[in-house]
């Protein structure tokens, strides 16, 4: 199983995940991204986004597959972002939508075409801070953001999450967020819950990135740092030593 795996690394290391969306990234740019990608020793594929990601999800999954051997997990931002190429699926829950479509609804729709192709789900918590409803995932998904002075509030959602019988949560702060996740959220959440934590959004550099594994950041996510593909396999490096624990 992908998330037994995931949890038994995770627990020696953080994971470095690089996160590819099929609306903008060709079939091929995508299998080079993560051929570089792995020769540079990041561990997981996230391929999804939060508008028109199921146009190529097929076509984008296959070339990753073709190019590389990392797992391919699913991050879907609607009901067309399933595919049954996928490892896995990050079977997310936004929690902090103001809209019911998004905690629950597109879950239902999509429930059955997951089960029925066999698709591992990961249960997880998407939670998106401040100055995330800014971004694609924050306008579409109708987000009440979680202020960044107040992690305590994504304290209550993550242990409302474990209650529910969640095992992940992921915090979010947008692609290309001008600030990642705040580090007091990060650390609250890892040390008061058992949840897996993963961060993405803003990580732009190895500091950001290190400072978010310190504080328990089981798999740190990153994308716009290597949607150019110049010197990816060096940038996926850097950023993975960064965020070594030895």
């Amino acid at each position: 199983m992908i998330e037994d795996e995931i949890r038994r690394r995770s627990s020696e290391e953080a994971l470095l995940a690089i996160l590819i969306d099929p609306f903008s990234t060709e079939p091929d740019k995508a299998g080079k991204i993560a051929y570089e990608a792995e020769k540079g020793e990041a561990d997981i594929i996230l391929v999804g986004g939060s508008i028109g990601a199921g146009a190529m999800l097929d076509e984008v999954i296959s070339s990753i597959k073709k190019s590389a051997s990392l797992p391919v997990i699913l991050f879907p931002g609607n009901v067309d972002g399933v595919s049954g190429k996928a490892d896995a699926i990050l079977f997310m829950s936004l929690l902090n939508s103001s809209n019911p479509y998004w905690i629950i609804q597109a879950q239902a729709l999509a429930a059955i075409t997951v089960k029925r192709l066999g698709i591992e789900a990961i249960p997880t918590a998407y939670l998106i801070f401040e100055p995330g409803h800014k971004s694609a995932a924050g306008w579409v998904g109708w987000v009440n953001p979680i202020p960044r002075k107040k992690p305590e509030i994504a304290l209550a959602y993550s242990t409302a999450a474990e209650l529910l019988g969640m095992r992940w949560v992921y915090l979010e702060a947008g692609s290309g967020a001008e600030e990642p996740v705040p580090v007091e959220a990060v650390k609250m959440v890892s040390e008061n819950t058992k949840l897996g934590v993963i961060v993405g959004g803003g990580i732009r550099s190895p500091e950001l990135a290190a400072e978010r594994a310190k504080a328990g950041a089981d798999i740190i996510v990153i994308g716009t740092y290597v949607e150019r593909e110049e010197n990816i396999k060096e940038k996926v490096g850097i950023m993975k030593k960064a965020i070594s624990r030895t």
